[in-house]
Order: structure tokens, then sequence, then C-alpha cells
């Protein structure tokens, strides 16, 4: 049998955070770098003159909270009805709006995905066992649960596949169409669902697995004490010498 040594609580908490910060500031530079090379403020302006334009033709502000549109008199919501059907009539203005809610989503979902082949992949893949910066720092590794060394394949999966789309890039899309008001319940309840399948396996999975775990088959260890064998053969091959020994030394 072979002995597994999980990285701590607090180290895979602490790598988890400092990884996270640190993909959440290369997102932010891949979007805004996004936002310049797709022209998003030249969109945005032109949006903005059209509320501005609208607005003060028709004596209106169009960013109302939910507080205040219910709080509108029968007079002043039909006024902002007749505003809001002048913008929609605009051809440009219209264009705006939908091209920037377009790139809003393309941006997002593309900073995202970047990071993580950046943070995920590429650096693990160069690191070796899995390690992301977060992971090197703290001392913790990743391997497969059968003690052996992962490769490419298995980080691509664990990384791109798992924690990028299924549960972070599902979750993200969710709840920005939902705030755009694409979404309802329908997607509400999707991303319930994936909380509540990370809770289930996190809690009931035998080595407190998540998702990109289970997917990619692997898990996180303490790289210090954890032996991690090249391949099957390598693993085969040091138990049938630690059972030579152990045979050698008992006495008949």
């Amino acid at each position: 049998m072979n002995d597994l040594q999980k990285a701590s609580m607090w180290k895979r908490i602490s790598a988890f955070l400092f990884d996270g910060i640190m993909l959440g500031i290369v997102a932010v530079l891949f979007a805004w770098c996004l936002s310049h090379a797709l022209g998003f403020d030249r969109y945005s302006r032109a949006l903005d003159e059209a509320y501005e334009r609208y607005g003060r033709q028709f004596g209106v502000n169009f960013q109302l909270s939910l507080a205040e549109y219910d709080a509108l008199s029968p007079q002043e919501l039909e006024t902002l009805n007749t505003a809001y059907n002048a913008f929609c009539a605009d051809e440009e203005a219209e264009a705006a709006y939908h091209m920037m809610i377009r790139l809003t989503l393309l941006i997002v979902l593309l900073g995202i995905q970047a990071a993580f082949v950046l943070m995920e992949f590429l650096i693990p893949l160069k690191l070796g066992n899995g390690q992301t910066l977060g992971k090197k720092i703290f001392g913790i590794a990743l391997m497969r649960q059968d003690f052996v060394r992962i490769n490419g394949r298995i980080l691509f999966v664990r990384a791109m596949i798992g924690k990028c789309i299924v549960e972070t890039v599902i979750p993200v899309m969710i709840v920005m169409m939902i705030w755009l008001g694409a979404l309802g319940l329908a997607g509400t309840l999707v991303l319930l669902g994936l909380l509540l399948v990370q809770a289930l396996m996190l809690l009931f999975t035998r080595n407190r697995l998540l998702i990109h775990d289970a997917l990619a088959f692997t898990v996180a260890v303490d790289y210090a004490s954890q032996m991690i064998f090249a391949d099957r053969e390598a693993m085969i091959a040091y138990h049938q010498k630690v059972q030579a020994e152990k045979a050698a030394r008992e006495t008949y």
C-alpha cells in the first residue's frame, strides 16, 4: 500500500488564495488588452452619448435603481417608456448596446481562459508536478490518485476543463446572463446545482475531491513527503523491491 501524504488544509487554502489573486490580476490584464484591441471604449462612449441625448430630450434618467423605478408615477413611467422606445428606434444606439453586450461577454470569457492557460496550465507544465506559483510557494504538488506523476493531458483536463470551464466560466457566464436578464430561474437552478455538486464531493468523497480533481483523477499532496512515481512500471518495481527486501529480512 502507498502512503498518501495529503497537503494540509491551511497550505491548500493559502495556495488557493494566492493563485486566485494572481489569476484575477492576469485575467483583468488580458481583459483590458482585449477591450482596447476590440474597441470596447468606442461602443461604450456611443452608448453613453445616446443615453445622455435621449435622457436630456425627454427629461428622464435611464440609470434608475429598482427602488427609484418602483417609485415613479404613472406619468413619469410613461415618459420613461417613450424615451426608451425612442432609444430603441435609434439604430446606431441599439447597435452600440448589443455590441457592448457581446463584447462584454467575449472579453470576460477570453480573459478568464487566457489567465487559466498561463497560470494553471503553462506555468505548472514548466514547473512540473502540476505546481502553480501558489503550490510551489507552499510546497504542494499534484499527482494521479494512483501515485503516478501527472502529464500534460491530465493537467489540461484538470486546469482547462475542470477548473476553467466547469468551475469558473460556466458559473460566471450564468451570473452575467442573469444580470443581463437573458436567464432567469433556469440559470439560477444550474448555478445552484453546480455549487451543490461541489459541496457534496468535498464532503463525501474519500479524498475530499473537487470537480477538477475528480475529472482528472488527481490529488494535491505534500511535495516534501509524498513519493510520486514516474509511471506505473516504476511504482510496481518499487513495491517489488520493498517486498524482496522485506522477505530477505524475515527468518524462516
